[in-house]
């Protein structure tokens, strides 16, 4: 079986065709041909093209065929909307955690909702504010950035500075301190 290729690849593989025509992304792919593959576009496309393709299907066949390319279609519109939908939702939080008596660490998460290369954001805040940054998992399953340094403010500017695709509304600074151990001397 076939591994599902992204439309972005169609022209390249013969299976992409076969994907892009039958996976429910039927608009992206011809989009994408017409913009980078005009030829092929015009072979798979082209009026002529698609009724030698009907031609060849029975009324019936050509019905049901009319009907699931709807029924996909919508469910891609539905599945796209969905998705802008969770990312105008996606909360992103900075926390400024205390590690020791006067050390703090800033952590960053909700970054990955935005498509966001977390290594990626990490390595451009080590270099923008000169210090330690990294990727870490969090217990509740997902990642988060981990900055050396009280960098919560400048932080939150940079966001919005750099990265226009989160709301602004959607970020939120929490302090919070580590727990002292209890019992002890």
């Amino acid at each position: 079986m076939a591994e599902a290729v992204p439309a972005e690849a169609a022209p390249l593989e013969p299976q992409a065709r076969h994907y892009c025509e039958f996976g429910g992304t039927t608009k992206k792919c011809r989009e994408w041909l017409e913009k980078n593959h005009m030829a092929m576009a015009g072979r798979i496309y082209s009026d002529e093209a698609l009724d030698t393709s009907l031609t060849t299907l029975s009324l019936d066949a050509q019905k049901r065929a009319d009907k699931d390319a709807a029924k996909k279609a919508a469910k891609a519109e539905a599945q796209e909307a969905k998705v802008a939908s969770q990312k105008a939702s996606a909360k992103v939080l900075i926390k400024r955690v205390e590690r020791h008596k006067r050390k703090f660490v800033t952590a960053i998460q909700g970054l990955e909702a935005h498509d966001l290369d977390l290594k990626k954001v990490s390595r451009e805040l080590g270099k923008k504010f000169a210090t330690g940054a990294s990727v870490t998992k969090i217990p509740s399953g997902g990642e988060e950035i981990v900055v050396q340094g009280d960098l919560s403010d400048e932080i939150e500017e940079w966001l919005i500075d750099v990265h226009k695709e989160i709301p602004e509304d959607n970020i939120y600074l929490i302090e919070d301190k580590k727990k002292k151990k209890e019992g002890g001397p």
